[in-house]
């Protein structure tokens, strides 16, 4: 078993002895997000820590929109519960880059897709450049702003 899995599960357990709803319920919903994932499609299968890293990924993004969607609704009690469950899932996430950092990745990406075609890519090359720099960022980073990185360096 994946050792994040195991983590999650078990931070699960001390989360529900200690009585911390919050961190309990995060934990909950993100269980049961790497478990429906290992049971979609033909086979079940066991995720990799990888794998139990981009489920996660996912479910703070759906936090982060919902919280943005009960604050733009005036639910206020209800957007907050949603960021304190973003920030329970957010412990077990690697840490984001900052800006700096995804231009340089970014930088180095651009001069290997320029290296391998021979002269300067443009926005035709966008999907070469993602591919990689997404191999580089590896979850570290949201993809719109990989993407705005990507397409401003191209369009520059």
């Amino acid at each position: 078993m994946a050792e994040l899995k195991t983590r999650l599960q078990n931070d699960l357990t001390v989360a529900m002895k200690a009585r911390e709803t919050v961190t309990a319920g995060a934990l909950r919903m993100a269980l049961t997000a790497v478990t429906n994932e290992e049971v979609s499609g033909k086979q079940a299968r066991e995720l990799s820590d990888d794998e139990v890293v981009k489920v996660l990924a996912r479910e703070a993004k759906k936090r982060k929109e919902a919280a943005e969607a009960f604050d733009g609704a005036g639910r206020a009690e209800k957007a907050e519960l949603e960021r304190q469950e973003l920030a329970v899932l957010e412990t077990y996430l690697p840490k984001q880059l900052d800006d700096a950092e995804l231009a340089s990745i970014v930088d180095k990406a651009y001069d290997a897709v320029a290296a391998q075609l021979g002269e300067a890519p443009g926005p035709k090359q966008m999907g070469q450049v993602m591919k990689a720099v997404n191999a580089e960022v590896a979850g570290r980073a949201d993809g719109g702003r990989v993407a705005a990185a990507v397409k401003a360096k191209l369009t520059s």
